[in-house]
């Protein structure tokens, strides 16, 4: 049986109006199936009109105005629905989910169908284990001595993985989950004899020491920004319940 990063895998990503989890709107998001390596992968997409203002520094990253996720996009409300529901039937079939930085896109997800179906993610997967693979999580763990920059974009060109178009939610789940099979034959001594679910568990700690560690960093630099532990899906605040 082949080991987990050869076998099938599906990733998620989205791109938004900003990078407040609780606050900011998915404004289009793609999920990414393969069936094993080297096999075709599928794609679904989704453009998302928010029904709230895009602010052009975000725009300027992704490239999506909101004249034209007026005219193009759906109404948030059946598209949640949509992604949410295909991230719970892979869950079910234990698929491994590939989120580069998965607090963050996950958590969009959540606050979203809070918002628009008075669900949650957690509801939508019915009690199915969400088993997640994060490539930003594991590259920092696994080589966690090696300076420079950390995002995807940086970690395709450390990987040798090809990324076309980056910031666009295909490509970018697409990207990520190349480079997990790539992170995963890399470190193949130290990951191929654990599952997914128990390299889920792991990454849930190495996130929290990651975490507790740059926040160190912070407070030694003079800097009151916070990093929040939780991984995959940070907890709900008490002013967004």
């Amino acid at each position: 049986m082949p080991c987990w990063f050869e076998g099938p895998l599906a990733a998620f990503d989205t791109e938004t109006t900003g990078v407040d989890v609780e606050r900011d709107r998915i404004v289009s998001a793609a999920f990414v199936t393969q069936s094993q390596a080297g096999a075709a992968p599928v794609t679904t997409r989704w453009l998302v009109n928010p029904g709230v203002p895009v602010p052009e520094e975000a725009t300027a990253i992704h490239g999506l105005s909101e004249e034209h996720l007026q005219h193009h996009g759906r109404w948030p409300a059946p598209v949640m629905e949509e992604v949410a529901r295909g991230l719970a039937a892979h869950a079910a079939r234990g698929i491994p989910l590939v989120v580069m930085n998965a607090p963050f896109d996950l958590t969009l997800l959540d606050r979203e169908l809070r918002r628009h179906r008075a669900s949650s993610l957690a509801g939508y997967l019915g009690g199915a284990p969400l088993c997640v693979l994060d490539p930003w999580v594991l590259d920092r763990h696994l080589d966690r001595y090696r300076k420079g920059r950390r995002t995807l974009t940086d970690l395709c060109a450390h990987y040798g993985v090809e990324l076309h178009g980056a910031h666009d939610a295909a490509a970018d789940a697409l990207a990520a989950l190349e480079v997990v099979r790539t992170v995963g034959r890399r470190f193949a001594s130290r990951l191929e004899r654990l599952s997914p679910a128990e390299l889920h568990a792991r990454q849930a700690v190495w996130h929290a020491a990651q975490a507790r560690g740059l926040q160190a960093w912070f407070a030694r630099n003079g800097s009151d920004e916070e990093c929040d532990p939780a991984w995959p899906l940070r907890p709900l605040m008490p002013a967004a319940a």
